[in-house]
């Protein structure tokens, strides 16, 4: 690379700065704690001082009773948001780009991506009102059928599906873009030779649309495999209670428990550790795979 090239491309490096430096600090440095994962931490002793004690967090980690219904339920609710992720976008796209009106277009999209910008505080709130069993709309519109008030929010059995159609309702707006723009890259004259074949709308859709589709599809869906141990902190934390700990309890809020309210920090660092490594190895997985079936590689 000539150093005019060099010159040139200058401010976009400088740009680049702040978010190097703030990565460094948050997301690098702390890495130097996992050593913590192999002591008997004490934070009176510090990092250096504390008694070195080898495997033996993890092996109480692994034996915990509720360690592995953990481990399952973050699983379960995120496969369970990464299917939901996937179709409810794809058929709100689907079903946008039949809609013929732009300004209804538009405002439609408007309002679906909004959720998206709110953080889950705000959102917890209009959602505990939803669907609170005495006063939520939910629970009134259930009962002029006859149906007695369900509490989403304290049934185990409810409680996962409440996450799942609560965080698709907040993010699918910013999937439906992506799916959006995907439509608009699809060879226009391949539907004129669809109608002229006599090929309706839905077999448009069927034979046109979705194989136009496909590649985007296959990189959604690979990528989203690093996040199968990410069912999301935000929204379990500001909707679970202990009545639902059983189904709701994820493995970031189970560290936050032991590690902030019990004070067990060589053992929060352990499971913390554990779910990294794993999350790790899905993402060279997932990179591996979009690499493989979409022609995306990220490293």
């Amino acid at each position: 690379m000539s150093w005019k090239k060099i010159l040139q491309e200058m401010p976009l490096h400088i740009m680049l700065i702040p978010g190097v430096i703030l990565t460094l600090i948050f997301s690098y440095v702390p890495m130097a704690g996992i050593v913590i994962a192999f002591q008997k931490f004490q934070p009176a002793k510090g990092v250096f001082r504390s008694d070195w004690i080898g495997w033996e967090n993890f092996e109480y980690m692994l034996n915990l009773p509720n360690f592995t219904s953990v481990l399952w339920n973050t699983v379960f609710i995120a496969v369970l948001k990464i299917i939901a992720g996937l179709i409810v976008p794809i058929t709100a796209a689907l079903m946008l780009n039949e809609v013929a009106k732009a300004y209804f277009k538009r405002t439609v999209q408007t309002v679906i991506y909004f959720p998206h910008f709110l953080s889950w505080v705000i959102l917890g709130g209009i959602v505990i009102d939803i669907l609170s069993p005495s006063s939520g709309i939910v629970n009134q519109f259930l009962g002029l059928f006859g149906i007695k008030p369900i509490f989403f929010l304290g049934d185990e059995n409810w409680f996962p599906f409440t996450l799942v159609i609560t965080d698709t309702w907040k993010h699918f707006g910013y999937g439906t873009i992506v799916y959006l723009a995907a439509l608009t890259a699809i060879d226009q004259s391949l539907y004129e030779a669809a109608v002229v074949d006599g090929a309706n709308r839905w077999k448009q859709t069927l034979y046109v649309t979705l194989p136009g589709m496909m590649p985007i599809i296959t990189l959604m869906t690979v990528l989203s495999l690093g996040n199968v141990l990410n069912a999301g902190f935000e929204q379990v934390f500001n909707l679970y209670s202990p009545m639902v700990y059983s189904t709701g309890d994820i493995i970031d809020t189970f560290v936050y428990r032991i590690g902030l309210l019990d004070a067990q920090y060589g053992l929060a660092t352990a499971v913390g550790l554990f779910k990294s490594v794993i999350s790790f190895g899905l993402i060279v997985l997932s990179n591996k795979l979009a690499s493989e079936y979409a022609g995306y590689r990220v490293f």
